[in-house]
């Protein structure tokens, strides 16, 4: 077996689902993992749980469509972990649902925007501030499939989702040579939690289109961003996965 490397792991939306999954899952293979949502309970009840397993977490709480509570908090992991080896940002709203598009405010569509796209390129840009002083980095995002294709219905996270895999292609092939890679994953319907407070229309499209007939897990979308911010991901850099069951195969 090869030596097994310690990397420091800063998660933004760890409280729950795919960002939990992944902090516990980054924590198995001896990451020190920091914790970081908008809710401090939520953080830190992962971050409980990856110490009960005998692995090393901290939580913060952090509102990231602020932009001066992102820096704050991203520095208090660099102080307390030192350098930052991989971040994944698996924070996102949906915003209103089963709603046409001429029916969203510009209010409304602003709200999910500054956390899904706008947020997101806060967290790159602090992200890659810091990994350009060592050279390396795995930065990772959570997208959707709503991005490739689109769901009626939801246009404001359609339309920032897409923003974030446009944003993705372009910022791997800006960093492909400083040792820093920059992917994003597109999961289909996962099963959390918050997918049973869904309207039945939405989550029966969703599901009809999947031909594997059922929903995604998080351990599933889990797995793939432990190899995305992996030693091993050195060649694939600007791509989101798919993480579709079958529904997108481009």
């Amino acid at each position: 077996m090869g030596e097994i490397v310690q990397h420091n792991t800063v998660i933004f939306g760890a409280g729950s689902g795919i960002g939990a999954a992944t902090a516990e899952a980054l924590a198995l293979r001896c990451d020190r993992v920091a914790c970081i949502d908008l809710r401090a309970d939520a953080a830190e009840a992962t971050a409980q749980r990856i110490r009960t397993a005998g692995g090393s977490a901290t939580a913060w709480a952090a509102d990231v469509a602020d932009e001066a509570q992102l820096i704050g908090v991203f520095d208090e992991a660099v102080t307390q972990l030192g350098q930052v080896h991989n971040v994944v940002n698996s924070v996102g709203i949906q915003g209103p649902l089963a709603v046409r598009s001429h029916e969203i405010t510009l209010e409304q569509f602003d709200v999910v925007y500054r956390v899904n796209l706008r947020a997101a390129l806060a967290i790159s840009q602090v992200a890659v501030r810091h990994m350009l002083q060592f050279g390396y980095g795995r930065i990772a995002h959570v997208a959707s499939i709503a991005g490739k294709e689109g769901n009626p219905g939801m246009i404001s996270y359609s339309a920032t989702k897409a923003g974030m895999i446009g944003m993705v292609k372009a910022q791997g092939k800006e960093y492909a040579k400083d040792g820093i890679t920059i992917n994003a994953l597109a999961p289909a319907v996962i099963q959390t939690d918050f997918l049973a407070t869904q309207p039945d229309t939405v989550v029966k499209y969703m599901l009809e289109k999947i031909p594997v007939g059922r929903p995604g897990t998080v351990a599933e979308a889990a797995a793939m961003l432990a190899w995305m911010t992996s030693r091993e991901c050195s060649f694939t850099t600007g791509f989101t996965f798919d993480l579709s069951g079958g529904r997108a195969t481009y």
